[in-house]
């Protein structure tokens, strides 16, 4: 009897650092491709209506434009990262765009991280961390995170992670000029961000892949 992609998945879920970094060996390189779709950016091929997020053509530009980038980077890349915001901006019809390009990424082989840089208290986190869910609306492989708010907001993903095969990118050092404001601030003589950094050890452990030894827990620092 044959068994769907999905649910082999479900029942024998493969670390999230393994599938990544046996991926990134076989193409030969770690370049990831993010799908940003600045509005004024698209090319001209592509572009109808005014390009505003408000305009009702503007998602299906958006969808024809990332499904030419992912039909061009499949099989050259392992992973590609949708940055959530800007299909938020486009409403609800973005969202569905986003649902539909996850699901064109997955089904080329593509791995997907999802830019989301979500952060909020357990519970709202829980319902956050059902992107890392593959019985979930809108699976993803992987997902950023904020942790400011303190590590309990963290466990839903990690949990989620661990049950799933699933990985998660935390922000520990970014590269915006306001970073300074909080994340430089001294701790015990250390800058906050070391010390979120070094919170992270024991989690990061706990998420090695038995394959690789990479851990599916990565962090996100500003290579500015």
């Amino acid at each position: 009897m044959a068994v769907d992609e999905r649910d082999r998945e479900q029942a024998c879920p493969a670390n999230f650092a393994d599938t990544l970094m046996q991926r990134l060996r076989q193409v030969g390189h770690p370049l990831c491709i993010g799908l940003d779709p600045h509005l004024p950016l698209i090319p001209p091929l592509f572009r109808r209506g005014t390009m505003r997020p408000a305009d009702s053509e503007s998602p299906a530009v958006v969808e024809a434009f990332l499904t030419a980038v992912l039909d061009r980077v499949a099989e050259r890349v392992a992973i590609v990262k949708p940055q959530i915001a800007f299909f938020e901006q486009l409403g609800w019809r973005g969202i569905q765009v986003l649902e539909r390009i996850v699901g064109v990424a997955r089904a080329r082989g593509l791995l997907v991280l999802l830019d989301a840089k979500r952060g909020d208290i357990d519970s709202t986190a829980k319902a956050y961390a059902g992107y890392l869910d593959p019985k979930g609306a809108m699976p993803v492989d992987a997902m950023t995170v904020n942790p400011y708010l303190g590590r309990d907001t963290l466990n839903p993903f990690i949990e989620a992670a661990a049950a799933n095969g699933r990985g998660v990118f935390v922000l520990v050092k970014t590269s915006n000029p306001g970073s300074v404001d909080y994340q430089d601030r001294l701790l015990d003589g250390h800058p906050l961000f070391e010390n979120v950094a070094q919170s992270l050890v024991e989690i990061a452990q706990g998420l090695v892949g038995p394959v690789t030894g990479w851990s599916a827990l990565g962090v996100v620092v500003g290579a500015t």
